[in-house]
């Protein structure tokens, strides 16, 4: 099989424009008893707290509960590398009080696999708007012999399945991109599956439990200014602005892109106004001045995408990883 790019939309997601919200403004007046007063929101979190999803849908709660004038309650509902939280979302009444963080490719894949049993398809979500595209990286311990990229592949070229690499799940980011680095490079890791999300495969890391950290920019833009991992690689075309001093896969001579791209969804089905609402209040809380700084200080650069386009990049995501799937459903 030829060398595929992962995420082919991932490279190219700059060019779809950044447009307004998608549903029809005029519909605005009538959500005059959306929500209704005292009646909380709640904003599922397919992953574990601590990772980068979860802190990401943190930092916009507040912004929402102004907006929208009521609680956004954050609701951890990890396993399954997202799919319990995926499942208990898109299962929930389209009336607007259920939101959730999605992110690929763990929603665009879960429901391509049949051995997977999900009970969702991308037509049972309803995109509200993109955030975030968080890079793919590899990380070692801070006193590892691999001092660059190629040293470690080619290691693990000579030794396959001799060092065990961490990643938040099966058919996760971190699962494609290490399935496309052997089908490139030939370096074969042994993955461990961490589905509860990042914060369980750092933890896991950082006790020296897994040789490898395969995770994303936002996971270990602290770690690395804290000394307790070296970040070998970026698998994007530029430096991540919070890893000045990583290289680019690319420039270490790899042509590799990956990295997970994370939004806000909705059961499908909501009334229009309803939709309009709640597309406004995410668009206003993602491009806040005070969020935006904070993810840029963790190493995220905000990209948003209004719920229509959102929903449009995912299609195209959708049609990349139906060609690169038998990457991951080979037994590891």
């Amino acid at each position: 099989m030829p060398r595929t790019h992962i995420v082919a939309a991932f490279a190219a997601a700059a060019l779809i424009g950044l447009t307004g919200c998608g549903a029809n403004a005029g519909a605005a007046n009538n959500t005059a008893d959306f929500p209704k007063k005292g009646k909380s929101i709640e904003l599922i979190v397919a992953f574990s707290s601590g990772g980068a999803v979860d802190t990401a849908a943190r930092l916009v709660q507040p912004i929402l509960e102004k907006e929208l004038g009521t609680n956004v309650e954050v609701i951890n509902k990890p396993g399954a590398g997202g799919q319990i939280g995926y499942t208990q979302l898109t299962s929930a009444k389209p009336d607007g009080y259920t939101i959730g963080a999605t992110g690929s490719p763990s929603v665009v894949v879960s429901p391509l696999d049949p051995a997977r049993g999900a009970k969702y398809t991308r037509a049972s979500f309803q995109p509200l708007g993109r955030q975030v595209i968080d890079p793919t990286v590899i990380a070692v311990q801070p006193d590892s012999p691999f001092k660059t990229l190629k040293d470690l592949l080619d290691a693990a070229k000579a030794n396959p399945k001799s060092m065990t690499a961490s990643t938040t799940g099966l058919q996760t980011g971190e699962h494609f991109a290490l399935a496309q680095l052997q089908e490139t490079t030939g370096a074969e890791f042994a993955p461990v599956h961490f589905s509860e999300g990042a914060s369980q495969a750092t933890t896991a890391f950082l006790g020296k439990h897994v040789d490898i950290l395969v995770a994303n920019v936002s996971d270990v833009t602290d770690l690395s200014k804290q000394g307790k991992a070296r970040v070998l690689g970026v698998m994007t075309d530029e430096r991540a602005p919070s890893l000045p001093d990583v290289p680019t896969f690319k420039e270490s001579g790899y042509e590799l892109t990956a990295g997970t791209v994370r939004g806000y969804s909705a059961p499908a089905g909501l009334p229009e106004a309803v939709a309009t609402k709640l597309e406004a209040a995410i668009q206003k809380a993602i491009e806040d001045p005070t969020v935006v700084k904070k993810m840029a200080d963790l190493g995220l650069q905000t990209s948003y995408l209004s719920g229509k386009d959102y929903g449009d990049f995912w299609a195209s995501q959708e049609e990349d990883f139906k060609k690169v799937l038998p990457l991951v459903q080979k037994t590891d």
